[in-house]
Formats: structure tokens, C-alpha cells, sequence
């Protein structure tokens, strides 16, 4: 079985100016942090509060022991509010020794700085849900969207690498099937795009990939990009 065929939930670590952060935390977080050998974690940003992109948090526990520090959180206030909820135990007044230990900033539309990098939330929709996804740079990602407006389009102008959600091959109340996301990735012309928070309904890597328009490929789990 081709090993990109394996895909675990989706999330991504970036690095820049020697500063490490993530997109999400799934059920999956420790898993992936392992499987990469990432050591040291800056901060998280959340892109929404779907237990498939929050799950994980709770394993930011051994972050807090290795730095001797708490790991900032970043979201959209309805976000930080389920963190509150399912996570409820790293919030109280007398914490249980070894909860997590997470320092929660709301963000908005407005783009902001993060140790010293500029971060820019594209705001789309997830059906009626609102959902951030972020621009570092070059790089954009954008998962859990079926609709995005024009001032985020505005935003995403000059991307070199795109990450963008392509769910199946069939229409969905949520998320962007196969032919959506082409015409997204069309129209925001990124050197080059990946697909991701991909179902099994999808396909197979291998045969997939030999239906994409040039410059436009399928991420899988562990892909690494330098820009």
C-alpha cells in the first residue's frame, strides 16, 4: 500500500526565524510531534474548534515541562470558549498538578504579530461556521472551508504555496470537493498547491494525483516545504 494513502487528521508545524509553531491540534498531536522530532513549540494556532483540530491539546503538557513556560493559544473567541469546555481542568483556579498549561489570546480578522512574525487570517466559511485559516508569508493554508469571500481572496494574492481542504470527489455541506478546489487553486495561481483534510472517498494517492492540473498535488502525512 503506498504510505501516502495513510493519512492521519490534518494539521501543520511551520517554521520560520527559528520560531515554531502549529495549526491545529488533533487527535493525532502527539503522534505527529513525535514522528517529526519536534522539540520546542512557540504556539498554536487554532483554525476552529472541531474535536478533529482540538483534540490533541491537552499533549501540549510536555512542552510546558520542557520550556518551564505556558504555550500561547490563538483563535477566534468562539474557539477559546470550547477550549474552555473541553479542556476545562486547565482553566480552574486550583489546577490539578500536570494539566496543561495554555495562555489563551483571541484574535479576529485583523493580522497580528507572533514572536516577531507577521500572521494574517483568512477568514472563510465552514458551511455557516466561521473558520481561520492563516497566511505566514508565501505560505496560506486554509482547511474546513466550502466558501471563501472576496476580501480573503484579496488576501491570499502573491501566495507561492497553498494549502487548501479537498475533501471528496462528491458535493459536501461544508467542505470544498475535488473540482471546488480546483477552481479555488485556479484562481489564486500559487506556484503550487496542495490538497489536504482529505477522505477516503477521495481516492487513492497515485490515481488522484494523475487527475490534478499542473501545479496542483496532493499533501500527504509528512510532506515538508521549504520556501
Amino acid at each position: 500500500m503506498d504510505y501516502r494513502d495513510k493519512r492521519l487528521r490534518s494539521s501543520v508545524h511551520i517554521e520560520v526565524n527559528n520560531k515554531s509553531f502549529v495549526i491545529d491540534t488533533g487527535p493525532d498531536f502527539r503522534q505527529q510531534m513525535l514522528r517529526e522530532h519536534i522539540n520546542h513549540l512557540d504556539a498554536v494556532l487554532y483554525t476552529h474548534s472541531h474535536k478533529d483540530h482540538i483534540a490533541g491539546l491537552d499533549d501540549v503538557r510536555a512542552y510546558n515541562y520542557l520550556q518551564k513556560a505556558d504555550i500561547p493559544v490563538y483563535g477566534l473567541q468562539s474557539t477559546l470558549d470550547q477550549l474552555k469546555i473541553e479542556f476545562y481542568y486547565a482553566f480552574e483556579t486550583h489546577r490539578y498538578p500536570g494539566t496543561p498549561q495554555i495562555n489563551l489570546n483571541e484574535i479576529n480578522h485583523e493580522a497580528f504579530d507572533l514572536e516577531g512574525i507577521k500572521i494574517i487570517p483568512l477568514p472563510v466559511k465552514h458551511f455557516k461556521m466561521p473558520v481561520l485559516g492563516f497566511r505566514i508569508g508565501d505560505f496560506s493554508y486554509i482547511t474546513d472551508a466550502n466558501h471563501i469571500p472576496e476580501e480573503t481572496f484579496e488576501r491570499l494574492t502573491g501566495t507561492r504555496v497553498f494549502a487548501l481542504n479537498a475533501l471528496q470527489k462528491e458535493n459536501h455541506i461544508s467542505h470544498f470537493n475535488l473540482q471546488e478546489a480546483i477552481e479555488v487553486a485556479a484562481r489564486v495561481n500559487a506556484e503550487q498547491t496542495y490538497f489536504m483534510h482529505i477522505s477516503h472517498k477521495l481516492g487513492f494517492h497515485k490515481q488522484v494525483e494523475k487527475e490534478l492540473p499542473k501545479s496542483v498535488a496532493l499533501a500527504y502525512d509528512g510532506l515538508t516545504i521549504n520556501l
